[in-house]
């Protein structure tokens, strides 16, 4: 196929330091399988339908579950956008992800959170919940049950929000609570005021334009198949 996609060596160099140390039986090629992951989860194909140029799909399925498990992407990510960010402004926002009936199974696990799935009017949904800086690059993640509230993402990521000037976030966001998180942490909020309050809230809105470049972010990265349609179960895969 000519529309493989391939790692390039800055790519792998750049990686390189986050793969765990392989002990015993050496690992198969790190680059051939995760360009096969990166292609599997670029086009949202099942992975038995890997192209034979990356070897056995249950190779490349069995790398991304066990790195997924041992939080190797986590790092990874984390990792990448801790290098050269800018998050003087940082920016919070929500999307839906297409539930795929492989994944929408909705029987708990005893003691677990659940499949994290739920039922919305456009169906079986999970949220993603983001952060980025100032240029729109993914600083955090969180996944929620579709029919959850921006709230319960926000809650969720206060705490691990880096040190900023400045947050902004839409008018889902507008909760006492969440400004006076923010204002602890020495974090000024940029967000319009809902509707349904007695008295306006004021935001700087020439700095609240900029939040497009999350909701970009955003776009982008529902272009991956497999991010826009979830096919994993397991949230913690699919996270």
């Amino acid at each position: 196929m000519s529309n493989l996609f391939w790692l390039t060596d800055e790519q792998m160099a750049r990686l390189q330091p986050y793969f765990p140390k392989s002990y015993g039986k050496p690992r198969v090629d790190d680059r051939r399988v995760l360009s096969g992951i990166i292609f599997i989860n670029r086009n949202g194909l099942r992975w038995s339908d890997a192209p034979r140029e990356y070897g056995p799909s249950k190779t490349l399925y069995n790398r991304w579950k066990r790195w997924s498990d041992m939080g190797v992407f986590a790092r990874i990510m984390n990792g990448l956008a801790a290098e050269g960010t800018d998050q003087k402004t940082i920016m919070i926002d929500a999307t839906y992800l297409k539930a795929h009936r492989t994944a929408s199974s909705q029987r708990l696990k005893k003691g677990g959170r659940g499949r994290l799935i739920g039922r919305t009017k456009g169906g079986m949904n999970t949220k993603l919940h983001a952060v980025t800086d100032s240029l729109g690059r993914p600083i955090r993640f969180f996944i929620s049950a579709g029919q959850v509230s921006v709230y319960t993402g926000a809650r969720a990521l206060v705490n691990s929000i880096p040190s900023a000037d400045w947050l902004l976030g839409d008018r889902g966001y507008d909760a006492d609570w969440f400004r006076e998180a923010l204002n602890d942490r020495g974090i000024k909020p940029c967000i319009p005021g809902r509707k349904s309050r007695d008295k306006p809230v004021r935001y700087d809105k020439r700095r609240y334009k900029r939040r497009y470049r999350i909701e970009i972010m955003i776009g982008r990265l529902k272009d991956w198949r497999r991010v826009a349609t979830r096919y994993d179960r397991y949230p913690k895969v699919f996270l």
